[in-house]
């Protein structure tokens, strides 16, 4: 069986020397992908950057609805808010009870009571009790509560508190009862709804309060004569 050779390969094949030189001749110097480096580094910082700048956004929206709420929750806690009921004890006798819903003490200052048809309050008076948090407090109105009304009457009748708490004075809001009245007797006294705003700020402490000595001390600054005597002007 005859042998047969190998076919040869051309002089032009991959292995040949057009091939290497060709690969010679696009030479990668190792300066230029040191180079590259840096950039390489740049480009994953951002990136990097870019996912923690939303991680620090989406942290410092969820913080912020914390502290707003926290916020809430602090004002409701300790914002000064008052509760008016009027109670009809007896056809003769009826009587105020003023709860304090809040956690800070109020000084109350002053009743109001109206009847809706009047824009002018019918009866108020003024007061100087104190009421701590969480407390009630209460008087009788039989007498201003009939001096507002006839001697016959059903309607709606109005009673609101002013306040001092923290420094500032407020006012509630007009709570509303049904009242009836027969021949100068309380029939009945049935509260109609609560109002829907809570206490409003009526003065607002202006600043530091300014202390007058009664008594001045003259000898601190004394003024002297001529011949360097003493005495005090204004004796």
């Amino acid at each position: 069986m005859p042998v047969t050779s190998a076919p040869s390969r051309a002089p032009g094949g991959l292995n040949g020397p057009m091939h290497i030189d060709s690969i010679r001749s696009f030479p990668v110097p190792l300066s230029t992908l040191i180079s590259y480096i840096p950039v390489m580094a740049t480009v994953v910082t951002c990136f990097f950057s870019v996912i923690l700048a939303r991680a620090t956004l989406r942290y410092v929206e969820a913080t912020d609805k914390g502290l707003a709420l926290a916020r809430e929750e602090f004002e409701r806690e300790w914002s000064p808010e008052l509760h008016i009921k009027l109670e009809r004890i007896s056809p003769s006798e009826a009587r105020i009870v003023v709860t304090n819903l809040g956690r800070p003490s109020v000084l109350l200052q002053m009743i109001q009571l109206r009847k809706l048809t009047h824009a002018v309050p019918s009866e108020r008076w003024f007061l100087n009790d104190p009421l701590v948090g969480g407390m009630t407090w209460t008087n009788n109105i039989s007498k201003r509560l009939l001096a507002c009304t006839d001697a016959d009457f059903e309607g709606q009748v109005a009673a609101a508190m002013t306040f001092y708490a923290s420094g500032r004075m407020f006012r509630t809001d007009w709570f509303r009862f049904h009242l009836q009245v027969r021949d100068g007797r309380l029939s009945s006294l049935d509260p109609s709804n609560i109002p829907a705003r809570r206490v409003r700020v009526l003065e607002n402490r202006k600043g530091p309060e300014r202390r007058h000595d009664v008594v001045h001390d003259v000898a601190a600054h004394p003024a002297t004569t001529p011949d360097n005597k003493f005495f005090v002007t204004g004796a």
